[in-house]
């Protein structure tokens, strides 16, 4: 290739390795969350014979400059903002030690047209610890296996949310939720041989695959809410940050005044 320019390329083998390792997601690791010795071994080797090329590969041209954005703006009610940030905030003090989550973020899924994206209000994938980053891109980390859908005005329409749920079927996301604040209606879908299928009429709760919990409609302040919850009843909310330092804190109060009373019957 005489004369040809060169366009050096990044020859990362730790990178690599774990961009491989995303991709693997949870077929990575054991019911407890352990990666499996074999996977261990086999990335472990991996990585020694993966080294930087001897002299910078040269290529035809260079790479085609496309977009992908960070973010856009986008009128948001504080209703709306409260709903997805508790979701949120409830998925990343849960999940953040063995998950990935993001809250609208724009989710690329095709390397070659940046206008296939969505921005979910909450979506989560397994496979590593929790860390910042700007966009999605799915070729990069993989599909979302959850992403959660919290409708307001603009995309409560049926055609809307229709021209969505496409775009979701593309994506590759195992499971969908939809909650509507206003009639407090949740939906969800599960992909069940290469499509995004719609369960059954739900009622206010219906099991979270992805993660074993159970999403849940509750009332707060006389509003309807989506939570997740450790049961299908709702009696167990998992919290968010403030919530959990809130039990911690009655009950260390509790057993204070238990031991008090303790005392107080041997004294």
């Amino acid at each position: 290739m005489a004369g040809g320019k060169r366009y050096p390329q990044e020859a990362n083998p730790k990178r690599s390795v774990a961009t491989i390792f995303t991709q693997l997601g949870s077929t990575a690791a054991d019911e407890r969350g352990c990666c499996h010795p074999f996977i261990v071994r086999s990335l472990m080797l991996l990585s020694k014979t993966m080294q930087p090329p001897a002299r910078p590969l040269q290529h035809l041209q260079a790479p085609r400059a496309l977009e992908f954005r960070v973010e856009a703006e986008v009128p948001e009610s504080k209703r709306h903002l409260l709903l997805r940030t508790l979701v949120f905030r409830v998925l990343r003090h849960a999940y953040a030690e063995h998950a990935c989550i993001g809250s609208d973020q724009f989710v690329y899924w095709n390397a070659a047209n940046p206008a296939r994206c969505v921005a979910p209000d909450a979506f989560l994938r397994f496979g590593a610890p929790d860390e910042e980053f700007d966009t999605w891109k799915t070729w990069e980390r993989g599909a979302p296996q959850l992403c959660v859908e919290i409708t307001s005005r603009s995309d409560r329409a049926d055609p809307d949310w229709d021209e969505k749920l496409a775009c979701y079927r593309e994506l590759g996301v195992l499971e969908l939720v939809r909650f509507d604040p206003p009639t407090g209606v949740l939906r969800v879908w599960d992909r069940l041989e290469d499509d995004l299928v719609e369960r059954a009429a739900l009622g206010s709760s219906s099991p979270c695959v992805v993660t074993g919990a159970h999403w849940v409609v509750v009332s707060e302040h006389d509003r309807p809410v989506l939570r997740l919850a450790s049961d299908a009843a709702g009696s167990a909310l998992l919290p968010t940050p403030e919530e959990a330092e809130a039990q911690g804190r009655r009950a260390a109060e509790q057993r204070v005044a238990e031991l008090e009373e303790l005392l107080r019957q041997r004294g």
